[in-house]
């Protein structure tokens, strides 16, 4: 049967989503329709633009700029903070309502995410005729717009929401990629970040046509490990599965927000490796094993992304954890600065089964367990400092 993904993506979400609230509480006109942007806070971290209007937008005014500069360009300007604890209440309402027609959807951050629509296209018809109906649904009931990108697969339905904005719906689907993906620019393809697409066009790789029609041993040269993938997303080949997994209120997770941006992997892992003890302890004290991981990331334009993953064997342990936090964030292959890492542990359940090979050593993960098990005694009775020199050797 033919793949049929969707990838809905609120349009201008939070300055949409603070239009809202406003309306909510007696404001007389509509932000979206005026010269507003939604700011950080300066007080905290450097004040920039998170979000911009259609009138702001048409000023110059861009995403990420200082709010000194892009009030010099707009005196009128008018700046709203941004309210993440309603950002997620819309989100969330958002997710629920898409959850009524299938489970079978992939959040990749808190406005945006992947509906695998085959397996329902029999019960709601052509799934251009659901887009429709889900995009009217969102707008009449939550009063905000979404993009709908409709393909055979993940990587092309994000490319296709992405095409024209907003309020849209296209397509994306094999047939269509030659005619539609292949003129443009090599930097617009999902997945190639700024440098990487600086990089192709050193090498005369200007558009996705070109990236897609160029040889692997050309490639290699430059990009080695990374050639062959670029190939193939250029050729929009993506098997990657739509990762479903409910927000579960039992679920476990930690977040850090970094004191400054960073980018190095090294950072990084130093962040999900304290991310690891933290939740790993808290499973222990529940007495619980995890079979869902996920990443979460938030850049410096507060865009938040994760990546999933769901383990044939159950896990509580912090190095498996961090293990498996490693793995999804080389495979998120992010390239924007960091604001915030987190972890969450979904679909825990009571107890542990392993699937055992030959190539087990049994009697040698008997003992690891035991020596686990006495060390967060330890780090229990007397804090997380008193095995510090151990975890280090």
């Amino acid at each position: 049967m033919e793949r049929i993904i969707m990838h809905i993506d609120v349009n201008n979400a939070f300055l949409s989503w603070t239009a809202i609230e406003l309306l909510n509480n007696g404001c007389k006109y509509d932000i979206r329709k005026s010269y507003a942007v939604i700011g950080g806070d300066p007080k905290a971290r450097k004040g920039i633009v998170l979000a911009k209007s259609m009138a702001a937008k048409k000023q110059g005014i861009v995403t990420a700029e200082t709010l000194y500069s892009a009030k010099k360009k707009c005196p009128v300007l008018r700046v709203y903070q941004p309210n993440y604890k309603f950002y997620q209440e819309m989100s969330h309402k958002m997710f629920e309502m898409l959850y009524e027609y299938t489970s079978d959807i992939e959040i990749a951050s808190i406005d945006e995410c992947y509906l695998d629509y085959t397996g329902i296209k029999n019960r709601y018809g052509e799934a251009l005729e659901f887009a429709k109906i889900i995009q009217k649904r969102i707008y009449d009931e939550l009063g905000f717009t979404v993009n709908v990108g409709i393909a055979n697969n993940k990587l092309c339905a994000k490319m296709a929401s992405d095409f024209e904005k907003p309020y849209k719906i296209h397509t994306l689907f094999d047939n269509e990629i030659k005619t539609k993906m292949w003129p443009l620019k090599v930097g617009d393809l999902f997945g190639v970040g700024k440098k990487t697409a600086e990089k192709l066009n050193k090498i005369s790789i200007k558009t996705i046509g070109d990236l897609a029609n160029c040889s692997f041993e050309q490639l290699n040269k430059y990009f080695k490990n990374q050639a062959k993938y670029l190939i193939e997303i250029a050729n929009g080949i993506d098997d990657s599965l739509v990762i479903s997994c409910p927000p579960d209120p039992k679920g476990i997770g930690n977040e850090i927000t970094l004191p400054k941006d960073i980018t190095s992997k090294d950072e990084v892992f130093k962040s999900l490796d304290i991310l690891s003890k933290q939740v790993s302890a808290r499973l222990k004290k529940q007495n619980k094993y995890t079979l869902t991981v996920t990443v979460v990331l938030k850049d410096n334009l507060f865009k938040r992304s994760s990546h999933q993953k769901k383990l044939v064997n159950a896990i509580r342990n912090s190095e498996d954890i961090l293990n498996v936090a490693k793995e999804l964030y080389i495979e998120m292959k992010y390239d924007k600065p960091i604001r915030l890492i987190g972890i969450r542990l979904n679909n825990l359940i009571d107890t542990a089964s392993h699937q055992v090979s030959i190539f087990d050593d049994m009697k040698k993960m008997e003992v690891e367990n035991s020596l686990e098990k006495t060390v967060d005694f330890l780090k229990d009775k007397y804090g997380l400092e008193i095995i510090k020199n151990f975890d280090n050797k």
